[in-house]
């Protein structure tokens, strides 16, 4: 990873914070995510990045549910009803 430095807001800065405490995660990775999204919006990521960053984020994430690889369409349908 690169360091680098950035200038907010102080309602970006406030709003970045409550999503972070929220979601447990650090603000760096709120932003990381922004930009990739970002850069996905623009084409600026290549076939072979995004294939590299599915497998780094597989695993990474804790749903709470064992069952979930059996029944994940059936929470999909559940998330998307709201």
């Amino acid at each position: 990873m690169i360091r680098t430095q950035i200038q907010l807001t102080e309602g970006q800065a406030l709003t970045l914070k409550t999503i972070a405490t929220e979601k447990h995660i650090p603000i760096a990775e709120i932003i990381r995510r922004g930009i990739n999204s970002y850069l996905q919006t623009y084409g600026k990521i290549t076939e072979k990045e995004r294939r590299q960053r599915a497998v780094a984020a597989a695993g990474r994430f804790h749903s709470g549910k064992s069952n979930l690889s059996a029944k994940h369409d059936e929470y999909l349908v559940k998330a998307y009803e709201k």
